[in-house]
């Protein structure tokens, strides 16, 4: 082990974030505005405060601010397990022999065991101050409705989940700690919504999608008093609250002199990969520093890699604002055997415009080949991974092996943004041999972008 840099490095409580960032602020060619679906105008203050708390529509709408005060009860409540953990992956590194030197930021340290809890504390918290009686959201794998479940909890607020169905079956535990939180989870589609049904009736037998599960979500928080909608990525005002990782991460670096050379995120909607990088991309906007960025998604779900950057809906039921984004089509919805979470059929728009100047590199991998990487790190360094954030330690793996092949020294960061302990029927299929690759055909994405709002 290198003398100089602990396995662990942890930063002084004195030495968490104060302020988010918000990387918009350092970008010249800005991410476009989100239209009304109605009007295709450009979205007031007013038209999007019907929709998300007032001050959360405001952080969405600020792309002039570089740095935003964190009140002092996020603060508090971050202190319960922030700062968190920058890894040496010193084991890794030896098993694979390269001369890589890898890093790892872990955000699985808290009880919803994701990052996710560093935007749902944010959104609850301005929930309760607006004086509202609760939130109603979506999740995917569960790892943002526990975390918004967690929250709520805390903040004292009432919290409704729609969970995609194929998760809610195949997840019970992580439904189950959502209503020990006090949560009401209800499987999406579901015949609860009017935008359920008709989901429901046109896709009879689905297994559901975060794009349907929005829709529902956004339906009751919007037809129902002292009620807002929350979001747990894709979101400028997400990737906004998840910058305290990078914000951590760029400290702790900068405290042992490392400098990354790869910065390597999973991506489904974004909040975790912007979360990270954000800090990043922000010294390197200002010509302070240069990194080589990747996002990584799956190959079940492409959005990036096979997707269009237009206008789209942020959801199936074509009830939310319209954001430009790299898309596969609102209509789409994942395999039925895709395990591995990061299923949105969007990405941020922040990310996308970053991705379409050549800011950041995308990456699709077949979910074999990520449980493959999962089990390896889980042997190796100890820690179970989340199936999302194996995306990541494939790539991860992939460039090390790379370094080994040509000798070069390079210094690999990457996000492991939570823990697998609830992923489990996942990781069954992979060791019992059941688990199998699928990739969407052209005429498949084709079906759903041909679906694409005319903006």
């Amino acid at each position: 082990m290198d003398k100089n840099i602990p396995y662990k490095i942890y930063l002084d409580e004195s030495e968490l974030p104060t302020k988010w960032y918000n990387v918009r602020a350092d970008m010249k060619k800005k991410p476009a505005p989100l239209l009304n679906p109605g009007t295709g105008q450009p979205i007031t203050l007013d038209e999007l405060s019907h929709v998300f708390c007032t001050e959360l529509a405001k952080q969405e709408l600020d792309d002039t601010t570089p740095y935003i005060d964190i009140p002092q009860e996020i603060l508090d409540f971050y202190k319960m397990y922030r700062p968190s953990p920058l890894t040496r992956a010193y084991f890794l590194e030896k098993a694979l022999d390269t001369p890589a030197k890898i890093y790892y930021k872990f955000e699985g340290n808290n009880t919803s065991g994701s990052h996710k809890l560093n935007s749902a504390i944010a959104q609850a918290y301005y929930a309760k101050k607006q004086g509202l009686k609760g939130v109603t959201t979506e999740t995917g794998a569960g790892q943002w409705g526990t975390a918004l479940s967690m929250a709520c909890s805390y903040m004292d607020l009432d919290c409704k989940v729609y969970m995609v169905k194929c998760s809610y079956e195949q997840k019970p535990f992580r439904r189950e700690v959502m209503r020990t939180y006090g949560a009401d989870v209800t499987p999406s589609p579901s015949d609860t919504t009017e935008v359920g049904k008709k989901i429901l009736a046109e896709f009879p037998g689905t297994t559901g999608s975060l794009g349907c599960a929005i829709s529902e979500a956004v339906e009751v928080a919007t037809s129902t008093e002292g009620y807002r909608y929350v979001l747990g990525s894709v979101l400028s005002q997400v990737l906004l609250h998840q910058s305290v990782i990078g914000l951590e991460s760029i400290t702790a670096c900068d405290k042992y002199g490392i400098k990354p050379d790869i910065i390597i995120g999973c991506a489904g909607g974004g909040s975790n990969l912007g979360g990270l990088i954000s800090p990043f991309m922000g010294r390197q906007l200002r010509g302070e520093e240069e990194y080589k960025f990747i996002a990584v998604e799956p190959a079940s779900c492409p959005s990036l890699t096979r997707g269009v950057y237009a206008y789209d809906f942020c959801d199936t039921g074509k009830v939310c604002p319209l954001a430009k984004m790299y898309t596969l089509g609102s209509g789409f919805i994942p395999s039925p055997n895709h395990a591995g979470g990061l299923r949105y059929h969007g990405m941020s728009s922040v990310l996308s415009e970053l991705y379409d100047q050549g800011l950041i590199e995308a990456r699709s991998v077949e979910q074999t080949s990520v449980f493959e990487a999962a089990t390896q790190f889980a042997r190796i360094e100890g820690t179970l991974p989340a199936p999302e954030s194996s995306h990541a330690i494939r790539v991860a793996i992939d460039e090390a092996l790379k370094c080994k092949e040509t000798g070069e020294e390079k210094t690999i960061l990457f996000g492991l943004t939570g823990t697998g302990y609830f992923d489990m029927v996942a990781y069954q299929k992979y060791n019992d041999g059941e688990m199998s690759d699928y990739i969407p055909t052209d005429d498949e994405l084709k079906k759903s972008l041909n679906e694409l709002p005319k903006v």
